[in-house]
Parts: structure tokens; C-alpha cells; sequence
């Protein structure tokens, strides 16, 4: 195989690297409006109609796909991969415990290598593959205890956190039906979409604070910006066509870095403590993707 033949695959893969990486940073960002005073619906909200904005003129003027099935199933990508998993996730936060929350998410690239590959058994993983998901499994375990092996119960929290986790699987599946029909950007600006009017009904029965928004200064709209402008409009464009370019299983293997990320982020941001146990999980999650990659 020659140097051209590796290229478009290699910068693929650099460009799902850099939006784990950003991806990652969201925690952070998130953290800062909520303490800031912001709901997780509120800043859903702000940085997807900031996302929708954006993409509105590069998108065409095309309004509904072909028939009422892929419509329908735009809708789910809007529900699944926008308004539900957000919600669900970021108030698992706020009625669990952080580590249980962030473990469950963790499992989303094992979930949706399963779910995947019931339907495509090309995707499906075998071998190395299943070794490399458990050898990344017990390293973003140890990232996110952090050195503090403290589980505790928490039913709702761990409920929704683990309904986050099954969108974002749900997602994964559900837009390989819609790739290669049409368009990247019209499949991003219906998720954008979709994803709003689904997070209407919450936001009609407890209203916007958009005080917040317009006084909170240059922390709230530069991490507002970041997350409508970054880490929603060019990142959901990009991981889709990594999606569509190297496989959907392959592509979510790669998040299997955003605890990494997410840890040496708060480390910086927050000041927050790294032990080495966190470090030993980072060089194992690099080892299960290693194995991962050689299936």
C-alpha cells in the first residue's frame, strides 16, 4: 500500500483525535457555566442555536429529506445524539455521584460496538478487539477514580447516565442509514434541528434565564462560544464523516480517550489532583486502542 493510499485514512484519524480531544475539554467547559449559574437545558440551548445559525447558510436550501421514514429517522439523530443525551448526561451529574456518572459514560464505545455490530457483523469486534475494549475499560476505570476507589449507589443519577450512553450508541446506528444519501452538512443541520424542537417541551415548563447569558461576561460567552461555534458545529461535522470514512465502531473507539483528556483538562483548569493510578489507566486505554487497531 502506498503513501497516497495512507493519507486520507491517516488525516481521518487525526481529525477524530482532535475531536475526542475537544470533545474532552466540554466537561470542563460545561462546569464553569453551570457554576456560573446556567441550567445543562440552558446551555444545550444556547450552544446548538449558535451551532444551527452557523451551519444554516452552508447547508443549502434543501428543507426535508426524501421520505417520511428518513425524516423520522433525522429526528431520532436530533433526539438521540442532541437533546436526550445531553440532558440525560449532564443531570446524571447532577443527582449522582461524578465517578459513577463518568464510568457509565465510559462504556459508550463498548455499548456501541455491541449494538453495531448486531446489525453489521462487519463491524463486529472479535478477538483482539474485544481484548483491547476491556484492557481500555479497566484503564478509563482507574482515570476516572482517579485513586479514589469509592463507588456508591446512586439509582437516578446512574439510570440516566447510562440512558446517555445508550443514545449515543443509538445515534452511532441509526445515522449509517442516512451516510452516503445525503449530504454531511444537511444530516448535521437536521441534528441541530431535530435537536432543539426536542428540548422545547423541558425549556417551555422551566423557562430561560438568558440574564445569565448577556451579564455573565467573558467567561460565559467565550465558553458558550467554544462549546456552539467548536465543540457542536465543526465537531458533529467532523465526527460524522469520520464515521462515514473509517467505520462507526472504529471512530467511537477513540473516545475511549476522553477521560484522558478530561482529566489532565481539569488538572490544568481546575487545579485538580492526578494520581498515578490515573496515569497507569491513560498508558492502558493507549494500550487497548493499540490492540483495538491491530483487530
Amino acid at each position: 500500500m502506498n503513501d497516497k493510499s495512507l493519507r486520507p485514512g491517516f488525516l481521518v484519524y487525526v481529525t477524530a483525535f482532535v475531536i475526542v480531544v475537544l470533545w474532552g475539554c466540554t466537561f470542563v467547559q460545561t462546569k464553569i457555566l453551570i457554576n456560573a449559574g446556567l441550567r445543562p437545558d440552558e446551555i444545550f440551548l444556547f450552544r446548538f442555536t449558535l451551532a444551527y445559525i452557523l451551519i444554516l447558510p452552508l447547508a443549502g436550501k434543501r428543507l426535508i429529506l426524501d421520505n417520511l421514514t428518513d425524516e423520522l429517522l433525522a429526528a431520532s439523530l436530533g433526539l438521540t445524539g442532541g437533546s436526550l443525551y445531553f440532558v440525560t448526561e449532564n443531570y446524571a451529574l447532577a443527582y449522582g455521584y461524578c465517578s459513577n456518572v463518568a464510568l457509565i459514560v465510559c462504556l459508550t464505545p463498548m455499548v456501541t460496538s455491541f449494538i453495531v455490530g448486531c446489525f453489521y457483523p462487519g463491524e463486529r469486534l472479535r478477538g483482539a478487539g474485544v481484548l483491547g475494549s476491556v484492557i481500555a475499560l479497566v484503564g478509563m476505570a482507574l482515570v476516572v477514580f482517579n485513586g479514589n476507589f469509592i463507588l456508591k449507589l446512586s439509582p437516578l443519577g446512574d439510570i440516566l447516565a447510562l440512558g446517555a450512553c445508550l443514545c449515543w450508541a443509538v445515534y452511532s446506528l441509526v445515522i449509517k442509514r442516512l451516510q452516503g444519501r445525503y449530504s454531511n452538512m444537511l444530516i448535521t443541520r437536521k441534528i441541530f434541528g431535530y435537536g432543539l424542537l426536542t428540548i422545547l417541551p423541558l425549556l417551555l415548563a422551566r423557562g430561560v434565564n438568558v440574564d445569565i447569558l448577556f451579564n455573565g461576561g467573558a467567561v460565559v460567552w467565550g465558553n458558550v462560544l467554544f462549546l456552539g461555534c467548536v465543540a457542536s458545529m465543526l465537531c458533529f461535522l467532523g465526527w460524522n464523516y469520520c464515521l462515514e470514512r473509517i467505520g462507526t465502531v472504529r471512530a467511537t473507539n477513540l473516545l475511549y480517550l476522553n477521560p484522558v483528556v478530561s482529566i489532565v483538562t481539569s488538572a490544568l483548569v481546575l487545579g485538580e489532583h492526578v494520581t498515578w493510578l490515573a496515569i497507569l489507566g491513560a498508558v492502558l486505554i493507549l494500550a487497548g486502542l493499540v490492540c483495538l487497531e491491530r483487530k
